[in-house]
């Protein structure tokens, strides 16, 4: 059984065919909420995640999941 964190963000900007990759298995997952972080609008997240992205983050651990990644690999980053 997958609980889900209360909150995770995707780090991503417009433009960037990875991070639609990225959202589109999370659309497939069904997994919510997702948060979509644009990292241009933060000169220190365009600094930390600007040759990153996309990465997906759990606000509860902390815990990060950089591309790629697939539908098992999110499935395993979600487990407790």
């Amino acid at each position: 059984m997958i609980i889900l964190p209360k909150e995770l963000y995707l780090y991503s900007t417009s433009y960037c065919h990875l991070c639609e990759l990225a959202e589109a298995l999370l659309i497939e997952s069904a997994i919510k909420p997702v948060r979509i972080i644009e990292i241009t609008e933060d000169d220190q997240l365009l600094l930390q995640y600007g040759l990153r992205i996309p990465v997906l983050k759990r606000l509860d651990t902390n815990a990060e999941l950089g591309w790629p990644f697939n539908l098992n690999d999110i499935a395993l980053f979600l487990r407790d």
